[in-house]
């Protein structure tokens, strides 16, 4: 366990994936302790695959910048939604995992309508499947500068070009002011086209 935690330290710096096969719950458990006071980590756990994965300042303004838009859209549209952040959503002895961003729409639930991914590394073997198992209906990812959507058809997830929950949402025009360097602009560039229609 202890090159365990050497080899995942290491890789908080450079921002990427550590996995191990073959560990049950309770020694991922055991390991999750470990790294209760190390800043910047997330695990995930999902029927026996621990994945690590270090957290940097890209991940962290993506992800604060896409609820920004998405609380600037929520407020023009006047569409009830409940945000849950990056709770962690758990099946014991089966899954653990904690979305970057999550959200309920209409009404708060036990489980959220959709849950988001900002992923600075890709790579994940459980990357859709610890979502279906806690049966979460839209999964979106931002990835390699663009957004990947799926939704869930019964057992499993479909890649979508648009959002069945907010399906007025343009998210060409989302994804083009995810990749607006100025912040403050990316918010008055995504206000300034709310409503237009600018779907290609």
């Amino acid at each position: 366990m202890t090159q365990v935690l050497e080899s995942s330290l290491d890789l908080v710096t450079q921002e990427q994936h550590f996995f191990c096969l073959g560990v049950n719950w309770e020694r991922f458990k055991v390991i999750q302790k470990s790294f209760e006071n190390v800043p910047g980590v997330r695990l995930f756990y999902c029927q026996g695959v621990l994945e690590i994965v270090s957290i940097g300042k890209l991940h962290e303004l993506i992800s604060n910048l896409i609820g920004l838009l998405l609380g600037q859209y929520f407020l023009e549209t006047g569409i009830e939604f409940f945000p849950s952040g990056s709770y962690s959503q758990v099946i014991p002895g089966i899954v653990e995992c904690q979305a970057d961003l999550s959200y309920c729409v209409g009404t708060d639930k036990s489980r959220p309508d959709l849950c988001i991914e900002v992923v600075v590394t890709s790579g994940s073997p459980i990357k859709l499947e610890k979502y279906k198992l806690m049966q979460v209906p839209e999964i979106w990812f931002w990835e390699d500068g663009t957004l990947a959507v799926y939704c869930l058809r019964e057992t499993e997830y479909e890649k979508v070009v648009k959002s069945e929950l907010l399906p007025d949402l343009d998210l060409f025009l989302l994804n083009r002011c995810l990749l607006i360097s100025s912040p403050l602009e990316a918010v008055k560039e995504f206000r300034r086209n709310l409503g237009t229609g600018n779907q290609e």
